[in-house]
């Protein structure tokens, strides 16, 4: 099997419907023989964060000397972006030959369900698998959705850690207290959960799953925090009170507080692992090398572009706040496509005040929302805008538009991201 064929047969199960079912994903790993169950694993979810969470921790447990795998989505470019041990994303060939590994089971489940096995419950398993064959030391997994029906979720879950939660995926809840009783999941009898600054509501969701699980609950600003934060070139220095240490200059490579906090986070989720302090040199080491494409990202200068992939009110509300402590401009000129099933008129009203001239575009993603009603919100804000049939035409709209002085920023979506690094050649980042 080659890599065609392998993401052939992975994308013609796009068409199976989600369910709140672990049944598949359960009967793929008992036949597997439980791969997840090999290593020990930090599981994250939250509403935002959680990826920057996951990927700093496997950062920090590289930098310690475990051989850690990630497992993360969406991916920006490519679907390999998905799997990575210490920073290596798993090769075109990896992926077809695991692929081929893994696809027996999938049709035996497949005959034996009444939907086939979706998307990313074969995704995720072709991570449990790969993760085991490697071998990895440890496991990072960033929820897909929610937790408690999550594929991801058959995973140890030695640590589990809670980003910030708040309203997002409709399917997972009408309010916060619903959506946490989803998220909560995750968090497993006996073991550890790290969780930032939540809602009350939220909190009490999570209080009350430790009780029920026996599970130790490390909170934020109780238990460990980051104690200082100073802006720096190219990112920020921090100060971050551990569960066992405090760890003092640290340089972060990604902007905001909110980077920062999640930064702290991770920290924390690798000490309640160890259960001791963490070595502070290779902690700076690992903190600093870290990137997260598509998170703030300045893809160009004169004018500044930046990529984010905020795609909800809080995103964008985190988004705002850093573009303000971290960064001047002229004109600000805003590409934004968002999904059709998000908060449009929250984004809006956070972006908005930050807009010279809006561009309105639909993404590449079949979940992309029209531009149509992302123009009228900016017009009922009283901001020029125009609308685009693509993130490419409306980024060659702006970069027309701008001066050497002026910030193009490019949000909404991951995959509105995605497209403008399409567009620009596929930037690095930080240039």
């Amino acid at each position: 099997m080659d890599y065609r064929e392998a993401i052939a047969d992975l994308d013609a199960r796009r068409e199976t419907r989600m369910l709140p079912d672990l049944s598949r994903i359960l009967r793929l790993a008992t036949l597997m023989d439980d791969p997840q169950l090999t290593y020990p694993s930090i599981h994250v979810t939250g509403t935002n964060g959680k990826g920057t969470i996951a990927r700093v921790a496997t950062a920090i447990a590289c930098a310690h000397g475990l051989t850690t795998g990630l497992y993360t989505s969406p991916h920006l470019l490519e679907l390999t972006e998905r799997l990575s041990v210490c920073g290596q994303d798993m090769s075109t060939s990896e992926f077809s030959a695991e692929y081929e590994h893994l696809l027996p089971f999938l049709q035996l489940v497949d005959r034996e369900s009444d939907e086939r096995v979706t998307y990313f419950e074969a995704l995720t398993a072709l991570a449990y698998l790969w993760f085991a064959d490697r071998p990895v030391q440890l496991g990072v997994f960033e929820v897909g959705m929610g937790g408690r029906w999550d594929a991801t979720n058959l995973v140890e879950g030695d640590v589990a850690v809670l980003a910030p939660i708040a309203l997002d995926h409709p399917e997972l809840g009408a309010t916060v207290n619903e959506v946490a009783g989803e998220k909560v999941g995750i968090i497993k009898p006996g073991k550890v959960a790290i969780s930032r600054e939540q809602d009350a509501d939220a909190l009490e969701v999570i209080e009350a799953r430790c009780a029920e699980m026996g599970a130790e609950l490390k909170l934020e600003f109780r238990d460990w925090e980051l104690e200082d934060r100073l802006t720096a070139v190219g990112g920020q220095s921090l100060r971050v009170k551990g569960l066992h240490g405090t760890y003092d200059e640290l340089f972060l490579p990604m902007f905001g507080e909110h980077a920062a906090r999640n930064a702290a986070a991770a920290i924390v989720a690798f000490e309640a692992l160890v259960e001791e302090p963490l070595g502070e040199e290779t902690t700076r080491g690992a903190l600093a090398g870290v990137r997260w494409p598509g998170r703030m990202e300045v893809a160009a200068r004169q004018p500044t572009i930046m990529l984010d992939g905020a795609h909800n009110p809080a995103a964008a509300e985190a988004l705002a706040a850093a573009l303000r402590e971290f960064f001047t401009w002229d004109r600000l000129y805003l590409v934004i496509s968002v999904s059709g099933n998000k908060n449009l008129e929250g984004i809006v009203a956070e972006l908005a005040p930050l807009a010279d001239v809006a561009y309105a575009a639909r993404n590449e993603s079949e979940r992309s929302g029209d531009a149509l009603p992302i123009a009228e919100r900016f017009g009922a804000e009283g901001k020029p805008v125009t609308v685009h049939a693509s993130v490419a035409e409306a980024l060659d709209a702006a970069r027309a538009a701008a001066g050497e002085g002026d910030l193009i920023l490019v949000t909404g979506s991951l995959y509105t991201v995605a497209d403008a690094r399409r567009a620009l050649g596929d930037p690095l980042g930080d240039v």
